[in-house]
């Protein structure tokens, strides 16, 4: 195997105890299920142009440390979580 298909396989491996992490933060912070807690950090990552591990990594950092998010990506988690909240109270929506 290649050394770049190794790296290709060790970042997913590596990223996702910090990305479990900050599920967790962020379903316990938010009070949402773990699943919704993941499409708002991949919406998160999306709007703000970073790698999902950058996001999680800032989140936990955030959730167990006194650092705050920065400021952009508060922003884009702030309308993440709104439009989670929006869709929890559509009608026919499950929760």
């Amino acid at each position: 195997m290649s050394p770049k298909a190794n790296e290709q396989l060790r970042h997913p491996i590596e990223s996702r105890p910090v990305i479990d992490l900050a599920r967790g933060g962020a379903d316990g912070h938010l009070r949402c299920p773990t699943e919704d807690a993941w499409e708002i950090l991949v919406e998160v990552s999306q709007n703000s142009n970073l790698k999902l591990r950058v996001v999680a990594a800032a989140v936990t950092a955030a959730v167990t440390g006194p650092e705050p998010l920065p400021p952009d990506l508060q922003n884009h988690l702030q309308t993440a979580v709104e439009r989670w909240r929006s869709r929890e109270h559509e009608p026919g929506a499950g929760g």
